[in-house]
């Protein structure tokens, strides 16, 4: 099951929602910001009650 997450880009600011499958567990992957193109890292941790918590930060940040 996917779950919408809010999140803003490290690089622009703009809100963003993404979709995160909490199904699969800790994740961590690249998407591309909707506004301004950049590459956003994303860690994603599935807590204890199985609502993910994720992480959002620019090349740089890492």
């Amino acid at each position: 099951m996917l779950t919408p997450v809010d999140i803003s880009c490290p690089y622009c600011g703009e809100p963003l929602e993404i979709l995160v499958d909490a199904s699969a567990g800790d994740q961590y992957y690249i998407e591309d910001c909707q506004v301004c193109c950049r590459p956003i890292q994303l860690g994603i941790r599935i807590d204890a009650d199985g609502e993910p918590q994720v992480s959002a930060s620019s090349e740089n940040d890492a």
